[in-house]
């Protein structure tokens, strides 16, 4: 129905069983007398008034206002993860995207003369005031639709004279400034329906599981009845109530000459489908969408994020998330029966062509601790570094994966000391290919390319692959003495599979406002950091670890790369391997650094972790190989 329709409707006079309940004995003739002079009288009266309200709120304000709406939180395609808000729970529609059925729901039941009054409703106030009396209690109110935003807008719910005529006053400032259409959709959006929904949209895909334009008349008469006490009468907390005033509002439709009388049966009649409480639930994905939340907090502030109704894309894909979780549920377990003690597991997945993060688990369980070990987590790598090491070797041109190093004691100056690099097993094994030395990861060769490299260019290396974390050059580096998170070797990692193009890792693909404007594009910006060759050279020679030396337990039937972790204190086990396709890190430990139990490595116990999860992740990509060493031109 129209706004001219309405207000056509609105001009009849009143039905006789409300102006019995209302006056009583006096004539509809003498009502409309009294209602019209009573709305005059009051009018004018408040006119007059308002030149000494002049500390009120300046109504005009309103036309840059932004009510609080609610952030949604999306994967890569699309899918709801979390919906994040302050205290209000909001979606803010424009008027044409609400139900015909709701506006004439709200209107008939709360305000049937908003389109002919001016923002106070005289008659309506001398009815109530005259229920009230007779009653000798408050069972009628007066206000228009126009005072009720007001009073949410600008002023405290305390019940006063004062409070009524300043909420009088700003409703005539606001009829004056705006149109009754921009009057109606502030009011929509903003009103209050109960279980911390805000708004119309909200309420009608909390209460109905749909969005507020599909709301049909009965739902619509439902929805509109619970404005009067929206906890009381929710259909989630009594269904008979909420049937009862959704009979109330259907009834003063019909008595508008607003719906007929068949329609009025025929929605009284209709079943309802009721949806579920949407405010407060918990995400589906905690470390995804905390790990978000911070994000955007730390660039566009904590109210931006709470209240500004932010749509965001992250990069996870759903499935993936969940693989990734599941596996890291069952797999603690099992470690545990292995004889492997420990409590907490990351896994987080980067795909090399974009850098964007697929999937992040940053524990075995987000309800007991929500502490991101895939973030923030700094845990030494052990070998697990050393092919930034072999990397650096291969950039300098004086190595190749099939060079020779010689795997024999040696001893370097370390302050007052001598440091003695020792190998796993402690035995040396003499002159080797630097493919082999990588693959069965000898101690020895990398702490010697190290030296001869210069540990300064490996940390340079490092930090052009997205490495922020504190790097001290010290011997020992290669050999992984430093403190890295999961993230960052995964992202290192899917540098290399790339063949040395790099884009910032990022979790958020793109965030829009609530009018769908976009305030941030995470579109990859790839560029060149590595050379290719060498980083040919590594894939070729990481394949080898999979294949043939500590890391078999990671086949999966397609080529792929990656390397083992260990620390000497057998505290932290690594695997971080990948196809072409997907990187993924995987660590084991205890959040308390307590040993993991004798004999714990990587290669026999993280290495199987890592083939079941990517197993899972890969089951619809096609098979690719990685570029051999020949399409690229040697340093």
């Amino acid at each position: 129905m129209s706004s001219n329709t309405l207000r056509q409707k609105q001009r009849q006079p009143e039905t006789t069983r409300e102006f019995v309940q209302s006056i009583g004995k006096v004539t509809g003739g003498t009502l409309l007398a009294i209602t019209m002079l009573s709305s005059s009288v009051i009018a004018g009266g408040l006119v007059g008034l308002a030149i000494s309200f002049r500390n009120l709120p300046d109504v005009r304000s309103l036309r840059g206002y932004k009510p609080s709406e609610t952030t949604h939180i999306y994967d890569i395609k699309g899918k709801m993860l979390a919906s994040i808000h302050g205290e209000a729970n909001r979606e803010v529609v424009p008027l044409n995207g609400i139900s015909p059925h709701l506006k004439r729901a709200v209107i008939a039941i709360e305000d049937s003369y908003f389109y002919s009054h001016r923002g106070v409703n005289g008659g309506a106030i001398a009815r109530a005031t005259m229920a009230n009396f007779t009653t000798g209690r408050t069972v009628e109110g007066g206000s228009t639709l126009t005072m009720q935003l007001v009073k949410n807008l600008f002023l405290s719910p305390k019940r006063a004279i004062s409070r009524k005529v300043a909420e009088a006053v700003l409703s005539l400032r606001v009829e004056q400034i705006f149109k009754k259409d921009q009057i109606l959709e502030m009011y929509l959006n903003q009103i209050y329906w109960g279980h911390n929904n805000y708004g119309a949209q909200t309420a009608a895909r909390s209460y109905f599981g749909k969005d507020v334009s599909k709301l049909n008349l009965a739902e619509s008469a439902m929805m509109a009845g619970l404005i009067q006490s929206p906890e009381d009468l929710s259909p989630f907390v009594d269904l008979k109530a909420a049937k009862a005033r959704q009979g109330d509002v259907l009834n003063r439709m019909r008595e508008l000459g607003w719906i007929t009388a068949e329609e009025e049966t025929a929605a009284r009649k209709q079943p309802i489908k009721l949806g579920k409480i949407t405010s407060f639930q918990t995400s589906q994905m905690p470390y995804v969408t905390n790990e978000v939340t911070k994000e955007l907090t730390r660039r566009f502030g904590r109210d931006a994020v709470l209240k500004g109704g932010m749509r965001i894309q992250t990069t996870i894909d759903s499935k993936m998330q969940r693989a990734a979780e599941d596996t890291a549920r069952r797999w603690i377990s099992t470690l545990n029966n292995q004889g492997v003690y420990a409590d907490q597991m990351a896994i987080v997945s980067v795909d090399p062509r974009t850098q964007f993060i697929k999937a992040m688990v940053g524990g075995v369980d987000a309800k007991k601790s929500e502490y991101n070990r895939a973030t923030q987590a700094l845990r030494q790598p052990g070998s697990a570094f050393k092919p930034f090491v072999y990397y650096a070797a291969f950039a300098s041109g004086r190595y190749s994966p099939d060079a020779t190093i010689l795997d024999a004691p040696v001893g370097y100056p370390d302050g007052y000391e001598m440091y003695y690099p020792q190998n796993y097993d402690r035995s040396f094994g003499g002159a080797m290919t630097l493919r082999r030395a990588l693959e069965q990861s000898r101690n020895v060769p990398a702490v010697k390319l190290g030296q001869e490299i210069g540990l300064n260019k490996v940390v340079e290396i490092c930090r052009s692959i997205g490495i922020k974390s504190p790097i001290d050059p010290v011997i020992s580096l290669p050999l992984g003495a430093v403190d890295l998170t999961p993230l960052e070797m995964a992202s290192a990692y899917a540098t290399f599979a790339n063949n040395g193009w790099y884009s910032d890792t990022t979790l958020i693909a793109q965030v829009a406002d609530s009018s769908g404007n976009v305030i941030l594009d995470n579109t990859p910006k790839p560029r060149l950091v590595l050379d290719s060759w060498a980083s040919a050279a590594l894939n070729d020679t990481l394949q080898g670890v999979i294949t043939r030396g500590t890391a078999t337990a990671a086949q999966i039937g397609r080529p792929a790369a990656g390397k083992t972790g260990t620390t000497s204190s057998e505290r932290d086990i690594w695997f971080v391997g990948y196809v072409p396709q997907l990187a993924t890190a995987v660590w084991v430990g205890n959040d308390n650094y307590s040993q993991l139990g004798q004999g714990a490595t990587g290669g026999t116990f993280v290495a199987p972790i890592w083939r079941d999860f990517m197993s899972q992740a890969l089951q619809d990509v096609p098979v690719e190989k990685f570029r051999p060493m020949s399409d690229f031109e040697k340093p």
